[in-house]
């Protein structure tokens, strides 16, 4: 069976060193949201370049020209679904009387 080359999972351990770098006081919460915000920012671009391509008759590959809008549209799509969660979890600390 052949694998899919280009998408990675993500395992455990690599979860855990993630973690231990946060908790030894390494990249706060706000790089954290900035760098995924940034990735979601370049990925839409690329999808608008496909985009293009595509519309002049440029693209030499129409597969990684899909992808390319696909990862664009799954990431905004879990980067709206972050900001919803993160915007029902300050409306709930709101809530919360002291």
């Amino acid at each position: 069976m052949s694998s899919i080359s280009g998408i990675s999972g993500t395992s455990t351990a690599d979860l855990l060193k993630q973690k231990s770098k946060i908790e030894e006081g390494g990249v706060d919460f706000a790089e954290h949201l900035k760098s995924a915000l940034n990735e979601v920012n370049e990925l839409q671009q690329n999808s608008e370049v496909a985009l293009g391509d595509m519309a002049t008759g440029q693209v030499k590959d129409l597969h990684q020209a899909a992808l390319a809008i696909g990862k664009a549209e799954t990431s905004m799509k879990l980067m709206l679904e972050i900001r919803n969660k993160a915007l029902s979890a300050y409306k709930e600390l709101g809530r919360t009387q002291i």
